[in-house]
């Protein structure tokens, strides 16, 4: 499968973010791929680090299971910026993003800036690192 960087990332936040399907989530990476968040310390609810398709899979279904199925925090897409950034590997992308939180009873939105690096081959994600304030999944 390939894919330009644009397509890779909206398949990667649709499996992830939008419908929270682990199983699609895991097909957007290569059989070995890694799944990073450094900056998550050990013991939380989301996985520090994955290592390979089926870990993935498992450790982000677990993850999502534990999610309510209303979440409150569920990110308000029409809001979200994202602007992705080329470099000078044609293999590698970084996505930065603010991501928006509609206001609790209409206060005030709250938004969440991350970076993502991805690392790609042939259409697939081989390593993304992901950085964001481990609070979001606490």
């Amino acid at each position: 499968m390939s894919g330009t960087p644009q397509e890779i990332f909206r398949r990667y936040v649709h499996a992830g973010t939008v419908s929270r399907n682990a199983d699609a989530l895991a097909e957007c990476f290569t059989e070995d791929g890694v799944l990073e968040a450094p900056l998550v310390p050990a013991g939380a609810a989301f996985p520090g680090r994955l290592v390979g398709r089926a870990a993935i899979r498992t450790a982000m279904t677990a993850y999502y299971e534990r999610l309510p199925e209303t979440d409150d925090r569920a990110p308000n897409l029409d809001k979200t910026a994202c602007v992705l950034h080329a470099t000078a590997d044609p293999d590698v992308f970084i996505a930065e993003i603010d991501t928006v939180f509609d206001g609790d009873g209409g206060g005030e939105d709250t938004t969440v800036s991350l970076v993502q690096i991805f690392r790609i081959r042939d259409g697939k994600i081989v390593r993304l690192r992901d950085y964001f304030s481990p609070d979001l999944v606490s």
